[in-house]
């Protein structure tokens, strides 16, 4: 996507946003005191910037501003800040950010994968003097070993899209988000690895019309799956695709962040930038279409 492009569908929302606003929100009793010279990059030239880092093969933000920002698009952004500057107005865009986001995710169309991911912030050397996640991070162990920072569950269809998302702290049970999960936005199977294997979950979950399914452990009994189920839990690893395609192309993950808001908006334009990808990675499903099992796409 072009960089005109995608300041031209950002700031469409922007407007839509803002006229919602004005008709549901009530009107600013008291002016708020501006001091200093008034701000000269828009909200929505911000979140173009933002966005086009995650999209460009610049691995820190500082150098994708300095060099090629303030260099090659001059001519796009006449009034570009200095990269301080910058640095501040990105805390300013995080609500638009997130709404943004979530006008972009996809549409579940009853086949649904989850899974998680962990975002380090730090070393494990440095646990002990980090500072600027002490009240948010936590420390936890998975299959790479010990980490300390957040964890990202991701819920996808089978084409790749984004269909939600939720982060909390590293040592998070996996299976927790799934119990605020809403029927409204997901239903028919949602496909999973033994990290979300649980009785009452699964229950509470067929009673909003979502049948979870995973694979259970040797010393336990096999659950009762559909042929279509079984298959389409050996794609699971679509989800790992995801996962792998956010850490490398959109720079998800780094541990040079110095303040939570920063690190916010870091994730919301980086999961954005994903998904805008034209080309995502996505299941196979054609080998099912001759099984009476298979649900409903079109």
């Amino acid at each position: 996507m072009s960089i005109l492009t995608l300041f031209c569908n950002i700031d469409d929302f922007f407007l839509l946003h803002e006229k919602w606003k004005a008709t549901h929100c009530l009107p600013e009793t008291t002016t708020p005191e501006i001091r200093g010279r008034p701000r000269q990059l828009h909200p929505s030239e911000v979140m173009t910037i933002l966005i086009a880092f995650h999209q460009s093969n610049y691995r820190t933000f500082k150098h994708f501003y300095n060099k090629h920002v303030c260099v090659y698009w001059c001519a796009e952004f006449p009034h570009l800040v200095s990269y301080s500057r910058f640095v501040q107005l990105k805390k300013e865009v995080l609500m638009l950010l997130t709404l943004y986001l979530h006008a972009q995710l996809g549409e579940c169309s009853g086949i649904s994968f989850v899974d998680s991911t962990r975002l380090r912030v730090c070393d494990n050397k440095r646990i002990s003097s980090h500072r600027v996640f002490a009240e948010h991070a936590g420390r936890s162990k998975t299959s790479m070993g010990w980490f300390y920072g957040f964890k990202l569950h991701l819920i996808i269809n089978e084409r790749g899209d984004l269909l939600g998302f939720q982060v909390s702290s590293g040592n998070t049970d996996d299976r927790q988000p799934l119990w605020e999960l809403s029927p409204d936005s997901l239903f028919g199977p949602l496909y999973g690895d033994k990290g979300y294997i649980s009785k009452d979950l699964r229950t509470f979950l067929k009673e909003q019309g979502i049948n979870l399914c995973y694979k259970v452990r040797k010393n336990m009994k096999p659950l009762e799956l559909s042929v279509s189920d079984e298959v389409l839990l050996k794609k699971r690893s679509i989800i790992e695709s995801v996962i792998k395609a956010l850490k490398t192309q959109t720079v998800l993950e780094h541990s040079r962040h110095r303040s939570f808001a920063n690190f916010q908006v870091n994730l919301i334009s980086a999961l954005i930038a994903y998904q805008l990808l034209e080309s995502k990675p996505s299941a196979n499903i054609l080998e099912l279409q001759g099984s009476n099992d298979l649900p409903v796409l079109f």
